[in-house]
């Protein structure tokens, strides 16, 4: 059996050998990875359901394709990006060809998150392949049942001379993290990215880290509050609020909040039945820790629970729960709660909640729900988040044309490149 030194000594000189180079390589590799999700369906939502006990329509559409989205936009935009891009000349370079020339890295090390155990490993894998570099997966060993199938199926459809995948604990994270890598890509939590960080700077590799936060919900205005409820408990328990985008809590003036609840009651009832936890399509918490630690989040509330609560830690089920009557100091606003549980704040202002917003750290997504453009468009204008969302929520996660990034805690990118941020904003009608 190969050391980690080994593997990465033998992805190296592969790429070294210039193999993954060409272009057809880089196709033919990222068509197998489509392959592989074609061929392997069944045994994905097998997988999926054991560890995070998946909806089917769930998994499908965040899980494979999601994948098979950015994979084909990819593969048929693939032969343009590898062109050079000619820039203008001066008097002193008139007679001279002047072009940026976009090079591989080299081997690239690219860590997966538990909560999309498929989807955060393979999205980063795609933008490897088509650049041309090499790659080590280390997927999450908290979804288990993920982390198997991927070390079974990568070397089956992929170049086992570019590719390979790691399995371990933490042990075996820090190990790895001692090699020298061209670039790291990591998906998960603050403390860990801290850590990589410091590994990273030992060889000066560039990193990549993908770290989630507070995302907040802002409802004001004239609106459809049944369809605003439906879009927002659907992004909010979307794989039990497990999602690093997903609304975390809400913001509304007490008077809409009288509106909202009876409509988010109606919502859960419409979507998971009178009785979620027997509803097929809510998903559980990964662990018995994480459920833990959500139940004692909940106990250190000063808010009042008006829906939900309840939980089952034999299976992990967590119900869908409403807290209101709590304010920006409360233990549920203090970390990411990553997790069933909605936190309803009320605001006097809309100036009010676009300062709420901004003087907390600068959220991954930020939604809005109003049929009113001014008000949409005055917190688009007074806010800085990874994400903007209008009237939806998570559905701008679906556009591979749109860039995925943030600032500060959420996002932060060391790659050597123009520190330049670009916003994904996505906005529509309530009524739509």
């Amino acid at each position: 059996m190969e050391s980690q030194r080994q593997i990465i000594e033998r992805l190296r000189a592969a790429f070294q050998s210039g193999v993954t180079a060409p272009l057809q390589f880089r196709l033919t590799q990222l068509k197998s990875l489509l392959s592989l999700l074609e061929d392997n369906e069944p045994q994905i939502l097998e997988a999926l359901q054991k560890d995070l006990a998946k909806p089917k329509f769930e998994a499908v559409l965040s899980e494979i394709d999601m994948v098979v989205n950015d994979l084909c936009y990819t593969i048929n935009s693939l032969p343009t990006w590898i062109q050079p891009s000619y820039v203008g000349k001066n008097l002193a370079t008139k007679l001279d060809d002047c072009f940026v020339r976009r090079e591989p890295l080299g081997v690239v090390l690219i860590i997966g998150a538990w909560n999309y155990p498929l989807q955060l490993i393979l999205a980063p894998l795609i933008g490897a392949i088509a650049a041309g570099n090499c790659a080590i997966l280390k997927p999450s060993e908290i979804s288990r049942a993920t982390e198997r199938l991927l070390a079974q199926l990568i070397p089956k459809y992929l170049s086992q001379e570019c590719f390979a995948v790691i399995c371990g604990g933490a042990e075996e994270t820090k190990s790895l993290l001692e090699n020298r890598f061209d670039h790291i890509f990591y998906t998960g939590s603050q403390a860990v990215a801290r850590s990589i960080l410091q590994a990273a700077a030992v060889h000066l590799t560039p990193v990549t880290l993908e770290l989630g936060g507070k995302c907040p919900c802002l409802i004001y205005g004239r609106l459809d509050m049944l369809a605003a409820a439906k879009r927002l408990v659907w992004s909010k328990f979307f794989n039990a609020g497990q999602s690093c985008v997903a609304p975390d809590y809400v913001l509304c003036t007490p008077e809409m909040r009288e509106e909202l609840l009876p409509a988010i009651a109606k919502a859960l009832s419409i979507f998971y039945g009178s009785q979620p936890k027997q509803s097929e399509d809510f998903s559980r918490i990964v662990t018995d820790r994480h459920w833990d630690r959500l139940m004692a989040l909940l106990g250190k509330t000063q808010g009042r629970v008006v829906m939900g609560g309840e939980g089952s830690k034999e299976d992990k089920y967590f119900a869908p729960t409403v807290v209101v009557d709590l304010d920006g100091s409360d233990a549920l606003m203090q970390e990411e709660i990553f997790g069933p549980i909605m936190p309803i704040l009320t605001i006097e202002s809309l100036e009010q909640g676009i300062t709420f917003i901004n003087q907390r750290e600068k959220p991954l997504a930020l939604y809005v729900f109003s049929d009113e453009s001014q008000v949409v468009n005055m917190v688009l204008e007074r806010t800085s988040s990874g994400g903007f969302c209008s009237n939806d929520g998570i559905v701008h996660m679906t556009l591979p044309g749109l860039p995925f990034g943030g600032v500060g805690e959420c996002i932060i990118e060391c790659h050597g490149m123009s520190p330049r941020f670009n916003k994904a904003v996505l906005t529509t009608r309530i009524t739509c």
